[in-house]
C-alpha cells in the first residue's frame, strides 16, 4: 500500500490531494475563527459587543456570513470583461494560498520544503497584485480603476522594504529555508534566542510593512470607503467578493507566519525545558495577528501622501541601511558568528 502512494501516478496524485488538504481545510476553517477574533477587537475598542448572536458566544457568525455571500445573487456590470472579471476573484485567492505550500507548522511538517521558500513566498505574494489589477480594469469602472492603480502602487512600494528586510534575516542565518531559520533561533535562553531581539528595529517595520503590503487598516487606501466607494472590489457581489475577501485574510495570516517563523522561533517553546511544537507556532501567529487587530481597530487611516511618504523616504532607507549593518557585522562574525555561538 505505502508502494501505492509512492510509485503509482494516481495514488501520487490521491497523496499530494490529500496533504493539500490537510492544509487548506484547517486554514480555512482557522480564518473563520481569526476573522471572529478580528471584529471582537475591534468590538472591545469600541465598547460593543461585536458578534454574539450565531452560535455560543457568535462563533458561528463568520460561517453564516460566508453562507450569505454564497447564496447573494452575483451581478455583472454590462460592460465588464466576464472572464476576466471572475478570474481576477479566483488569481487573488489561489496566489494567496500556495503560498502556503513552503510554510512549516512544525519540524517537518510541510507541504514542500525547498531550499528557496522565501524567494518562493516573496515571489507569489507579488503577484497578488494582478488579481487586484485585473479586477479593477475588468469591472469597466472609473472607481474600480482607480482602487486598483492605488492597491498596485501601494504594493509594489512596500514589497522593497519587506525584501530588505527578509535579506537581513537571510543573511544572519544563511538560508532561505523557515527550518534552517527556526533551527538558527533555538537556543539556550528560549525566546531571548530569538530573532526578535537581534533584529528588533525591522520587526515593527516589518509588521507595517506586511499591514500595508496586504491593504490592511490603517493603510486600506485601495478600500477607502470615503473616497473610492470600496475600491477595486466595488462591482463584485456574491462569491467573487467573497474570494477577494478570503484571498485578502489568508495573505494576512500568511503575514503573520512569516513573523513568527523569521522573528519569534516558530515552533520553538519560549521557555527552555519545554518541548516545542505546533502550539506555540500557533499561539504566535494568533498573537501577531492581534496586533494586526489592534491597530485596526485604534489607528486612523493615512491619506495616500503620507502612505506613499513612509515606504518611499522612511522604511525603505532603514531597511536598506540595516541590511548593510547586519552585513558588515556578519562579515566579522560580530552577528552570524560569535553572536549565534553565544547564543547557543
Amino acid at each position: 500500500m505505502a508502494d501505492f502512494f509512492t510509485t503509482h501516478p494516481f495514488g501520487i496524485l490521491l497523496l499530494t490531494v490529500g496533504q493539500v488538504l490537510l492544509v487548506v481545510v484547517p486554514l480555512l476553517v482557522a480564518l473563520a475563527f481569526l476573522l471572529y477574533a478580528d471584529r471582537k477587537v475591534w468590538a472591545a475598542v469600541q465598547l460593543r459587543k461585536g458578534p454574539n448572536v450565531v452560535g455560543v458566544f457568535g462563533l458561528l457568525q463568520s460561517f453564516a456570513d460566508f453562507g450569505k455571500y454564497i447564496t447573494k445573487e452575483i451581478v455583472v456590470p454590462a460592460g465588464a470583461d466576464k472572464f476576466v472579471f471572475f478570474l481576477a476573484p479566483m488569481v487573488s485567492l489561489v496566489m494567496a494560498m500556495i503560498a502556503w505550500a513552503v510554510i512549516p507548522f512544525n519540524e517537518g511538517w510541510v507541504l514542500s520544503d525547498i531550499n528557496v521558500a522565501i524567494l518562493y513566498v516573496f515571489a507569489v505574494s507579488s503577484l497578488e497584485v494582478y488579481g487586484v489589477i485585473m479586477g479593477g480594469w475588468a469591472s469597466n469602472s472609473k472607481y474600480p480603476f482607480l482602487g486598483s492603480l492605488r492597491s498596485a502602487a501601494q504594493m509594489i512600494s512596500y514589497e522593497v522594504s519587506l525584501g530588505l528586510i527578509i535579506i537581513g534575516v537571510i543573511i544572519s542565518t544563511g538560508s532561505m529555508n523557515f527550518g534552517d531559520i527556526v533551527a538558527a533561533q533555538d537556543g539556550r535562553y528560549g525566546l531571548f534566542s530569538w530573532y526578535w531581539l537581534p533584529h528588533f528595529p525591522m520587526l515593527f517595520l516589518f509588521i507595517i510593512s506586511a499591514m500595508a503590503e496586504t491593504n490592511r487598516p490603517p493603510f486600506d487606501l485601495p478600500e477607502a470607503e470615503s473616497e473610492l466607494v470600496a475600491g477595486y472590489q466595488v462591482e463584485y457581489s456574491s462569491t467573487p467578493f467573497l474570494l477577494f475577501m478570503i484571498g485578502e485574510y489568508v495573505a494576512i495570516v500568511l503575514m503573520c507566519a512569516l513573523v513568527t517563523l523569521m522573528f519569534f522561533g516558530g515552533w520553538l517553546s519560549p521557555i527552555p525545558g519545554l518541548p516545542d511544537g505546533v502550539l506555540w507556532f500557533v499561539l504566535k501567529l494568533c498573537f501577531v495577528f492581534f496586533i494586526f487587530a489592534l491597530t485596526k481597530a485604534v489607528v486612523p487611516r493615512y491619506r495616500y501622501d503620507q502612505l506613499m511618504r513612509i515606504g518611499w523616504k522612511v522604511f525603505l532607507p532603514l531597511s536598506l541601511v540595516w541590511v548593510v549593518i547586519v552585513a558588515f557585522l556578519a562579515k566579522f562574525e560580530l552577528f552570524g558568528g560569535a553572536y549565534a555561538r553565544w547564543m547557543m
